[in-house]
């Protein structure tokens, strides 16, 4: 766990050094808010066309192979934005993020289910989420300041340098091969049964709402800094408020995790916790100053840290051992599509209607997908024991 943890904080804090950069240097290139919309869309799309398939690859190929291949694609890209100076450009380093994000998260998510005991796996995903989202939320305070430093470009050169880095971290201390506790990778396993997997009732709520919460999440981290800048934030006042809102998502991952494994129903945390998401999306449409940014962020990181903590245990209790990076790969899937749908259909809309509305339209499609959450989990109780299965 020290180590996925440590590599996985390592990748997010790399990658997500460009968020609040490529908008506003897009900007500056003359590139509208639409086609940046755009831009995020290609990332999200390709991660989520990608995070199934590679997933289902995990279960039969092997995992560490996958993951590095993953931080390979995603340093590249990285060191490719440097060079980028216009649409078509910033599509084609997008693009090729996507893949390297859709061969390292699915993975990273089976691995910590493969060795994580039944008993303790939401306090597994609350370690691990940690790690993610405070790289998730480091990455963007950094890149900001660097940008202000040194400039938007050499921003995208530090990145890249770092996830080389890591990259070499995991060939170095990773072990070699995983398998499940139990049935996964024994000889005459059987491969996933499509048919039976998309009857999984549970398994189907904990991809939809994990869409819907993803599309809230596109509509923050591509909008929000357009949005903030039209209020009069600065850069590295914008990378301030992506740091809340990761900060409290990460340091709430682990009280949350231990809660979830200690309540009868992890989907009444999920509930309670989108709720929470719901409120937090309104209040970044209403924000003006910093402080108003700042809170409402905070609100989004600590709602995601309560339900999302749970999805993840969620979803390893409805799948077989061994055929859990098939379903990380389709939560993945869900959430780039999610953010992806976001980008694609809200850079348009906010330039029609406004960030302000377009906050709250965000707000009232999370309300929609929760009540289908409710209805495809009802019923399901969470096995508990002490070995996966």
């Amino acid at each position: 766990m020290l180590i996925i943890c440590s590599i996985t904080f390592g990748c997010y804090l790399a990658a997500f050094m460009r968020l609040p950069v490529v908008p506003l240097l897009a900007r500056s290139l003359g590139i509208d808010t639409a086609r940046i919309g755009i831009i995020n869309a290609a990332f999200f799309l390709m991660a989520g066309l990608l995070s199934f398939p590679l997933g289902v690859l995990t279960d039969r190929w092997g995992r560490k192979p996958m993951a590095a291949t993953g931080l390979l694609a995603l340093a590249v890209a990285s060191l490719a934005l440097y060079v980028c100076r216009d649409f078509n450009h910033f599509v084609t380093a997008y693009l090729i993020l996507g893949v390297g994000i859709a061969a390292f998260g699915p993975t990273m998510m089976t691995l910590v289910s493969v060795i994580s005991p039944r008993s303790h796996l939401g306090r597994s995903y609350g370690w691990y989420t940690t790690a993610l989202f405070c790289g998730m939320s480091l990455g963007p305070a950094a890149g900001g300041y660097l940008a202000r430093s040194v400039g938007a470009p050499k921003v995208f050169l530090a990145a890249g340098t770092l996830l080389l880095l890591d990259l070499g971290l995991m060939v170095w201390f990773l072990p070699g091969r995983f398998q499940p506790a139990q049935s996964a990778g024994l000889p005459g396993e059987r491969p996933v049964n499509l048919r039976k997997f998309f009857h999984n009732r549970p398994l189907l709520g904990c991809w939809l709402i994990t869409l819907g919460a993803c599309f809230g999440l596109g509509m923050f981290t591509s909008f929000m800094p357009l949005h903030a800048q039209e209020r009069g934030l600065e850069v590295n006042q914008i990378g301030m408020v992506f740091l809340a809102q990761g900060l409290c998502n990460g340091a709430s991952r682990i009280p949350f995790g231990q809660l979830s494994d200690k309540v009868s129903r992890r989907s009444t945390l999920v509930i309670l916790g989108i709720l929470l998401y719901i409120l937090a999306l309104s209040g970044c449409g209403l924000a003006r100053t910093l402080v108003h940014f700042m809170l409402a962020a905070s609100l989004l990181g600590i709602s995601m840290g309560l339900a999302f903590t749970s999805v993840g245990a969620l979803i390893a209790e409805a799948v077989p051992a061994a055929h859990r990076g098939s379903a990380m790969g389709g939560y993945n899937t869900c959430i780039y599509i999610g953010m992806m749908m976001s980008s694609w259909t809200m850079g348009m809309v906010c330039a029609t209607i406004g960030f302000v509305w377009g906050f709250y339209l965000t707000a009232a499609v999370n309300l929609i997908f929760l009540g289908g959450f409710g209805i495809l989990v009802r019923g399901f109780q969470s096995p508990r024991g002490v070995l996966s299965p």
